[in-house]
């Protein structure tokens, strides 16, 4: 096997679990949250926060940081401490972890997919 075709066999498996994909989500649970997100991380793929719920703390997968600047975000503005109401869905496995689709920080309310 020549060895460029070897380090694909060997990269690609990792990568795709890296990423759960959007079809381990749950698009028929809606969950509303609103509270400060905490640990907010303004990179891509897609930014990424934790937010207190139901007695856990969850993960938030956000939009990527292009999407989120076009549309009026900033990072200020997710990680001032100022309470945001977050609109996603949770994993299907049950890990507490939401892909959020809209915010609403400061009145405005982001489509974020």
């Amino acid at each position: 096997m020549p060895l460029s075709v070897a380090a694909v066999v060997l990269v690609v498996p990792a990568a795709a679990s890296a990423d759960p994909g959007w079809s381990a989500y749950d698009t028929d649970q809606a969950i509303s949250v609103t509270g400060p997100m905490t640990d907010v991380s303004w990179g891509d793929p897609h930014g990424a926060a934790k937010v207190r719920h139901a007695g856990a703390v969850w993960d938030v997968v956000l939009a990527s940081v292009a999407r989120m600047e076009a549309r009026g975000l900033s990072h200020e503005m997710l990680a001032s401490g100022q309470p945001i109401t977050l609109e996603g869905y949770p994993r299907r496995d049950g890990v507490a972890e939401l892909r959020i689709e809209r915010l609403t920080v400061a009145g405005r309310t982001v489509e974020l997919r």
